[in-house]
């Protein structure tokens, strides 16, 4: 029973939301330019953290902060409120951060659907459980470091799906509206994403352990 009041709350609060975008849309649609003030203050930290998580710049993030309010107020007359406004707000973000690292030119493209064979033999990967490693004692900010070069090197459609779902917390369909694409599709590349990430992060770690060990010898 508990459980269902803080669902119906929960419900009722997004709704709430809900109606209170829609209220300042209708506003702003009539000329009321400080209703966009007002809806630029309540989404703009959201939309710079976006930015930030992609992009790792704080420069490239404020500018994805002024052209996606500059793209919302030239095209609100497109939203029909099928989706959420946070929904078609972050896909506006998103499409701008592609944008720029496609800019940027620094994308890796790494193929993680080839198979791994050895001697024509297909190899099963191993994963290395670090985190039950108690001689590894990594800080915050390196592992926050090795994350986010791994995820850079993923393919633009893979890299933005991880962000939106393990990140910033949206649900497949939600990532499928705003990558305009189908919930399968985001199924499939946020498993392939999870796997490169997984490899990647267990040879580096599996490498720190080596040589952790190589260097304890005297």
């Amino acid at each position: 029973m508990a459980g269902a009041q803080r669902s119906d709350k929960q419900t009722a609060c997004h709704v709430s939301e809900k109606e209170k975008d829609e209220a300042l849309i209708v506003r702003i649609k009539n000329g009321d330019y400080s209703a966009f003030e007002e809806l630029v203050r309540k989404y703009q930290a959201r939309v710079y953290s976006h930015g930030l998580k992609f992009l790792n710049s704080k420069e490239d993030a404020e500018d994805i902060l002024q052209e996606t309010f500059l793209q919302v107020h030239k095209s609100l007359d497109k939203f029909r409120g099928e989706a959420a406004f946070s929904t078609w707000l972050l896909k506006i973000a998103t499409n701008n951060c592609l944008m720029r690292l496609r800019k940027r030119k620094k994308m890796i493209a790494v193929s993680i659907d080839k198979p791994i064979e050895f001697n024509g033999s297909k190899l099963t990967r191993e994963i290395v459980d670090w985190s039950k490693n108690p001689s590894l004692q990594y800080s915050n900010d390196e592992i926050r470091m090795v994350l986010d070069n791994t995820i850079a090197k993923l393919p633009e459609d893979k890299r933005a799906v991880l962000i939106l779902k393990d990140v910033e917390g949206y649900s497949n369909i939600e990532i499928s509206q705003m990558m305009g694409m189908t919930v399968a599709a985001v199924k499939s590349r946020l498993h392939r994403a999870r796997i490169f990430v997984r490899d990647e992060l267990s040879v580096y770690f599996e490498g720190a352990l080596e040589h952790t060990k190589t260097g304890s010898v005297k």
